[in-house]
């Protein structure tokens, strides 16, 4: 069981609105968006994964970041084994409330289980209208390395980033959480952030 949380949830984990999500055992990836249809809170699609030549069966559940549904969304929690901490690289005040408020929230309801920290909307980082309008707010898109310094800071199993637009990462951002579950937690985010997750699994 994977929960994703964040600003933008229920806007899904990738910071788009996701109607449809497939993935088959070769990882051929179909997504389609639609900016004008809402996911319900607490929504769940389970698809399969296939990593180190083993088959999981990986549930998705996408929470509420909104305010309203503070009290409700830690019924989600029960039975997770990892989760997805996201924010969107060109939202710094959803960079600014993972330490703030969804790791807070995290230690209370479940300190034993690993996370990951996830960067969502990175083919906007270059994004010219997107750059002036953080420009006139006097902001600046979340960089790879801000990113990286916080997953040490707040002892996320890894950083990684994707685009649902694009597809960009996603396969690494689900390959990722299937090899949290199977770390050992004892090892979990010393050897991750030290090694091959913050390294090599970035992808920018």
């Amino acid at each position: 069981k994977n929960c994703c949380l964040g600003d933008l949830c229920s806007e899904s984990c990738t910071g788009y609105q996701l109607t449809d999500f497939s993935i088959n055992t070769v990882f051929f990836w179909s997504w389609h968006f639609s900016r004008a249809e809402e996911i319900p809170p607490g929504a769940a699609s389970v698809f399969s994964v296939t990593v180190g030549g083993k088959q999981y069966l990986l549930g998705l559940y996408d929470t509420a970041g909104q305010e309203d549904y503070d009290r409700l969304r830690p019924l989600s929690y029960p039975m997770t084994d990892v989760f997805l901490i996201c924010f969107s690289v060109v939202n710094p005040a959803s960079f600014q409330n993972v330490k703030e408020e969804w790791v807070p929230e995290l230690k209370e309801y479940a300190p034993n289980v690993p996370f990951l920290l996830v960067g969502t909307q990175i083919d906007l980082r270059d994004d010219p209208k997107t750059l002036a309008r953080l420009n006139d707010m006097k902001e600046k898109p979340v960089s790879v390395e801000q990113g990286q310094k916080l997953a040490k800071e707040i002892g996320a199993y890894c950083y990684v980033e994707c685009s649902a637009l694009t597809q960009k990462g996603l396969k690494t951002v689900f390959d990722e959480a299937i090899i949290a579950i199977l770390t050992p937690k004892k090892h979990t985010v010393k050897k991750r952030i030290g090694s091959r997750c913050i390294n090599c699994c970035l992808i920018t």
